[in-house]
């Protein structure tokens, strides 16, 4: 009866030396399991099943990081646009300012062989939108989203990610026009960057582009020559690609050769553009919009000064009547003159016989 009790409660895990026996045969039939998986095949079948068989468990032990993720994504569509919009604005910033490394390493060298130093234009710049182009095959014109309310100014230089476009030549308050470079009527000053020789540019109106005319017949310019804008004359800032030469030629009969040029800028793509802010320009207009609000005032103040004069002369009227009164007496003593006159013939001429 006593170890038929003893029997019933028996522990499961008992302790004893016989744990430690346990222990070892557990291990070996470990070491043994691996020794064989590593050396063939035997156990292949055996582990994809028990892979197979641990799956839910393995999805189910991932499932909350996986939820975790799921959370962190979640964005609204707004958001991701708009920060779609802001990356695409940076990068076109910074490939417009990266096209102008060519120019200013020529200009570094040039600096550098001089010993002098010039100071760079500020490169501040506004994103505008096209929104219309002049349908004209004659006339390339294109309309900006921008205006007198964004500070632009006429004059102002017009640039895309790859070199100048053209410049402003007339601004509203919330649009304004621009003249592309290849426009019939459009010319710029421009540097040949493997030189530094100065001419100009005109446009030719179709997809010819660029032509430069009027070049000394011994000037050192050839196919291949990238042109960079010029600051002569203060309206467009320096450096900023233009065009590439394709073509030079001399002029029949003449002492001087042309050359042709593509434009650099995408002119016929994209719908967007970098209005450049140039110091010099943009200080002769706010001279010029100060002289003439000046001028505006003088003339409102010259305006009211001749009102209070036109109001005070009628006063003075009455006082101006009577001097033509002696006017009036000067025809009678006219008419009274004549008898007088017709006296003094007849005593004269009849008693001096």
């Amino acid at each position: 009866m006593n170890s038929l009790h003893d029997s019933y409660h028996r522990p499961l895990f008992p302790r004893g030396p016989g744990l430690g026996l346990r222990t070892l045969l557990l291990m070996a039939l470990a070491l043994t399991l691996i020794f064989y998986d590593m050396r063939g095949d035997t156990l292949k079948p055996a582990r994809a099943w028990t892979s197979y068989a641990l799956t839910p468990i393995v999805w189910v032990a991932s499932l909350p990081s996986r939820l975790i993720d799921v959370v962190r994504g979640i964005d609204s569509r707004s958001t991701i646009e708009r920060e779609n919009a802001t990356l695409k604005q940076q990068q076109f910033i910074l490939s417009a300012k990266l096209s102008k490394m060519d120019a200013l390493e020529a200009e570094n060298r040039r600096l550098r062989e001089l010993l002098a130093s010039s100071a760079h234009l500020p490169d501040q710049v506004l994103v505008a939108e096209i929104i219309a182009v002049n349908q004209d095959p004659y006339r390339h014109q294109i309309t900006l989203n921008r205006g007198s309310r964004d500070g632009v100014y006429v004059g102002q230089a017009l640039v895309d990610a790859h070199g100048v476009m053209g410049q402003v030549v007339d601004v509203a308050p919330n649009t304004s026009k621009a003249l592309l470079v290849t426009d019939p009527d459009h010319g710029m000053p421009v540097e040949i960057n493997r030189t530094g020789l100065q001419t100009i540019a005109v446009g030719l109106g179709d997809e010819r582009g660029l032509r430069l005319p009027f070049l000394p017949s011994n000037a050192d310019i050839k196919d291949g020559d990238l042109l960079v804008s010029s600051s002569l004359g203060g309206r467009f800032p320096a450096g900023y690609p233009v065009g590439t030469v394709y073509d030079v030629k001399p002029v029949a009969g003449e002492h001087f050769m042309e050359a042709y040029a593509y434009p650099a800028a995408q002119l016929n793509r994209g719908r967007q553009a970098l209005l450049v802010w140039n110091r010099g320009v943009q200080a002769d207009a706010d001279a010029a919009a100060a002289d003439e609000k000046a001028a505006a005032q003088d003339r409102e103040m010259q305006q009211g000064d001749d009102t209070g004069k036109a109001a005070a002369t009628p006063a003075a009227k009455p006082d101006a009547a009577p001097p033509p009164k002696p006017a009036a007496t000067k025809p009678a003593e006219a008419t009274a003159k004549p008898p007088a006159t017709e006296k003094k013939p007849a005593p004269a001429t009849r008693k001096t016989p």
